[in-house]
């Protein structure tokens, strides 16, 4: 059987996690930056290889928003455990993701699966946690004296984390009620993750 490049590449994202943490957790910023930019130059490439070449798996559909996911979310239990980030934000952002999943086993259980489909706001708070991560990891390598910039990016990513936690448990409770939410082509997905 072939190897799938894009999975392959997604699989070197995943093993990314614990060399950003470690470089987070001793203070090489700037390496951990470089490790954040190749993690997203990554993930665009998988997806464009995958897209061009006709090369999507099932097995890709599943790795790709976990790669994505446990990257973001480890860095920012990273950063918050060093008081880099607000502990307030941290909470936010890994019990969203734990509602979540959450969620769709809870729903798996009780045998009314739910098909998951980013929504909007969830792909414009990705786009925000991802940008602020980056921000805040940049500061720390090149230029510690604006954390200002942290404290207002961390009350959008914070606000904008609650608007797509609260939309998904809208979209649940409508799922679990009648067997699909208000709009059921869009709860949480196979392709992209939010």
């Amino acid at each position: 059987m072939p190897i799938n490049l894009p999975n392959l590449i997604t699989i070197s994202r995943i093993l990314m996690v614990p060399i950003i943490v470690w470089l987070i957790v001793t203070d090489a910023f700037v390496w951990a930056f470089i490790v954040f930019l190749t993690a997203g130059i990554s993930d665009a490439i998988d997806g464009f290889i995958a897209k061009k070449f006709d090369l999507a798996t099932e097995l890709g559909a599943y790795l790709d928003p976990i790669a994505d996911k446990l990257l973001l979310v480890v860095i920012y239990l990273s950063l918050g455990f060093l008081e880099h980030l607000p502990a307030w934000l941290v909470i936010i952002v890994a019990s969203r993701d734990i509602l979540i999943v959450g969620g769709m086993l809870l729903a798996w259980l009780i045998d009314r699966p739910i098909e998951v489909h980013p929504l909007w706001i969830s792909k414009v708070n990705t786009a925000l946690q991802i940008a602020l991560a980056g921000v805040v990891l940049g500061i720390l390598a090149f230029e510690p004296q604006i954390q200002y910039v942290v404290m207002w990016g961390s009350v959008i990513v914070g606000a904008s984390t609650a608007a797509s936690g609260a939309a998904y448990i809208r979209q649940w409770l409508g799922h679990m009620a009648n067997g699909n939410g208000p709009d059921s082509n869009s709860v949480a997905g196979k392709h992209k993750s939010d």
